[in-house]
């Protein structure tokens, strides 16, 4: 269910901005373009900052809220006005997604972290995402996703980046491509015929990546032993910009934007969180993330979900996607 609150009434709107810290309004409509462009990144704000009581997202449809509109002086569509302790601070006109994410910012600073961290969401996140970035997956081209030696009898790749809690396989079906018990595909990826694993993720929009959250659940106590188990990942390469997928002989001799090291303490609840180097992750349309090695003598790796975390900018066409072979 949305986060965001349809105002019906001016006196609703009213009455928000009087009891909530933050109101931040969407003026739309549904015959804009640019409104229906932007609403995807807005719904994602809300999810994941609103806080009742402290911090609201609402939308007004100014042909069905005329007197709204005219009450705060709304003549383009969009417009995000914000209020803090009931008086208006900032106003943006058009799909500006980047001022919008700056201003929520500013206003979260300014409110001297006013928006608490516990604040409930329906869909699992793995780690906690700092503030005041968001998960970035719905700006992800799933159209355009590759994968290189993944199992193809076990998962799908689009399965890495669902807002779902992956599940822990029943005992003996890890490496069988079995989802909780039932015979059916697993909700994960496995690698195929060895623990080397390529995954290129495409943006739709030039994004900046703050954190890389990687879910990968541990073999069950009764297959710790067994090498031909799927294992988590022990070295990571994160390389960005690269129009197509980066094949494995390249990934291990060309320079990596970053190198990660990942120890068994790393994992919390089966999810480690990758902080970037922030400042060579700032216009991003494209990650490709090469799974060097599993833990152990393990012959396989598994990934269950991919959560990227960060800002969102402008939009892209990224055209036709080339996809290189590993030779």
């Amino acid at each position: 269910m949305s986060k965001i609150i349809i105002i019906n009434s001016p006196a609703q709107l009213e009455q928000l901005v009087k009891s909530t810290t933050i109101v931040v309004v969407d003026f739309h409509a549904t015959w804009c373009g640019p409104c229906k462009a932007v609403a995807p990144a807005y719904a994602a704000l809300a999810e994941r900052l609103t806080d009742p009581g402290k911090m609201v997202f609402t939308k007004v449809d100014v042909d069905q809220q005329k007197v709204i509109a005219q009450t705060h002086n709304v003549t383009a569509m969009p417009t995000f006005i914000m209020f803090k302790s009931g008086t208006e601070t900032t106003r943006i006109k058009g799909a500006n997604l980047p001022a919008l994410q700056s201003a929520v910012k500013e206003l979260l600073a300014a409110s001297g972290g006013a928006i608490s961290s516990g604040s409930s969401s329906s869909f699992w996140k793995g780690a906690e995402v700092p503030k005041p970035y968001d998960v970035i997956n719905s700006e992800i081209e799933l159209k355009n996703l590759d994968c290189m030696n993944f199992n193809s009898e076990v998962g799908s790749v689009r399965i890495l980046f669902e807002g779902s809690e992956p599940s822990t396989p029943a005992d003996g079906d890890s490496a069988k491509g079995k989802g909780r018990g039932t015979g059916q595909a697993a909700d994960w990826i496995e690698s195929d015929t060895d623990e080397q694993l390529t995954i290129f993720i495409p943006f739709s929009s030039t994004v900046k990546i703050y954190q890389i959250q990687i879910t990968s659940r541990p073999p069950t106590p009764e297959d710790e032993e067994d090498t031909e188990q799927p294992r988590r990942p022990s070295k990571i390469k994160l390389f960005v910009n690269k129009p197509n997928i980066v094949g494995f002989d390249d990934a291990e001799s060309m320079v990596a934007t970053q190198e990660i090291e990942i120890g068994e303490g790393d994992w919390k609840d089966g999810t480690i969180a990758i902080n970037t180097r922030f400042v060579k992750f700032q216009s991003v349309f494209s990650l490709n993330v090469f799974i060097e090695d599993a833990e152990g003598d393990a012959e396989k790796v598994r990934v269950d979900r991919i959560r990227v975390v960060g800002e969102v900018g402008e939009k892209r066409d990224l055209g036709k996607l080339e996809k290189v072979a590993d030779e």
